[in-house]
């Protein structure tokens, strides 16, 4: 039987901080995945690039039923000490927009960063691991894998959601959760693409596929987002539907302003007084792209010249391009989502340590958690400061 200080199943994002952390601190760990290489999701995240945190990072960004658990993990370990390791690292990162940092060359530089730290302070990586059970003893856990049977003082769950489980994803954790006692939140997919089924609009996006209208502002139950918007042949995705689909449930409807930097009504009546035998189609063609100009001007609008219009229409037009209403069949579910909404209630976990307050010993960082971030590396920065918190206590 191998006998450890700490256990920490899931290498990823989370649970590689932890595990260094915690091993510099001088605690003896093993880190265990039941995948064969470690950081799977570290690696496509970003385009390959990997957003890995925000400059602009704070609570408000993240969603949970307890809204302010999150606060204590992320002023205690700020997007700036991740920064600085970075920069230690020699990893070369630019601002994208909107404070998203990501690498200059590939996802991999901060994989490599992690893996680097682990090796540093010993800890003691096993892939290819799966755990059968996990069960509690006088003095900490008990858990039998294919590797043997472990004990450990602390066990860390860093399994992560359900979020594209072509990389690995289960509900692993949920499962650990509930066998003491925890409440789980129900989950479902967040940042992921809205799938659309009404047949004219379905028509149009599948022929605007790969269409992306650069600064949309898009609604949903009081939460708006303002980023591009991409059509796609299932429906829409893009920054700005991505975000807004956390806040999204069935039925609902969202609101897309196409041009919100356009006091529209305002506009299209100055249109019609300077340019009165211009062609609505030809205006839209000025403001997206041609083939998106023909599909406005031929499901939406009666193309005419701008001085045919009634002030009536023209209020209609700017109605119909400024709070363009739509209620999305559903998402593309787990299968594409950057994350998982719910998890583990943190109403039940000390926002300090992260250790359950159901059973001595056992902690949880990162996804598997009820704390899901915006679109734009804010994730990653929950990742970090989840699993510093837990490593300076377990």
């Amino acid at each position: 039987m191998l006998q450890t200080d700490v256990v920490v199943i899931g290498a990823g994002a989370a649970g590689l901080m932890c595990a260094f952390t915690a091993a510099a601190r001088g605690r003896q760990l093993l880190l265990l995945d039941h995948a064969n290489k470690a950081g799977k999701k570290i690696l496509m995240s970003g385009g390959g690039r990997c957003n890995f945190t925000n400059i602009y990072t704070e609570p408000a960004n993240f969603l949970s039923a307890n809204a302010h658990f999150c606060k204590s993990a992320l002023a205690r370990y700020t997007q700036w000490d991740f920064i600085e390791m970075t920069s230690r690292h020699g990893v070369p990162y630019h601002e994208k927009k909107l404070g998203q940092l990501f690498c200059d060359n590939k996802a991999s530089d901060i994989l490599d960063m992690l893996l680097d730290e682990c090796q540093q302070a010993g800890v003691g990586l096993h892939l290819n691991t799966a755990v059968q059970s996990v069960e509690k003893t006088e003095d900490g856990y008990l858990l039998r894998s294919s590797i043997g049977d472990l004990t450990c003082q602390s066990l860390v769950i860093a399994t992560g959601g359900l979020s594209i489980p072509t990389l690995g994803a289960s509900g692993f954790g949920y499962q650990i959760a509930r066998q003491f006692g925890h409440t789980v939140l129900p989950t479902r997919a967040g940042l992921v693409p809205f799938t659309i089924t009404e047949p004219q609009l379905k028509s149009m996006c599948e022929a605007l596929s790969g269409t992306s209208v650069e600064d949309c502002l898009v609604s949903c139950n009081g939460q708006s987002f303002r980023e591009n918007i991409l059509f796609t042949h299932r429906g829409l995705s893009g920054p700005a539907i991505l975000q807004v689909s956390s806040y999204w449930q069935p039925g609902d409807v969202i609101e897309i302003n196409l041009l919100p930097h356009l006091n529209l009504p305002e506009w299209l009546d100055e249109q019609r007084c300077e340019r009165p035998n211009t062609e609505l189609r030809t205006l839209l063609n000025e403001l997206f792209t041609r083939k998106m100009a023909g599909l406005l001007a031929e499901h939406w609008f009666v193309s005419k010249p701008l001085k045919q219009y009634s002030p009536a229409e023209l209020q209609e037009v700017a109605a119909k391009l400024g709070s363009w209403q739509l209620v999305p069949a559903g998402t593309e579910g787990y299968r594409t989502a950057e994350v998982t909404l719910g998890g583990v209630d943190t109403r039940e976990v000390s926002s300090k340590t992260m250790e359950s307050q159901k059973a001595a010993g056992l902690y949880f960082v990162g996804e598997v958690l009820d704390v899901t971030g915006h679109l734009g590396g804010f994730n990653f920065q929950w990742a970090w400061a989840s699993g510093y918190a837990a490593a300076q206590y377990v």
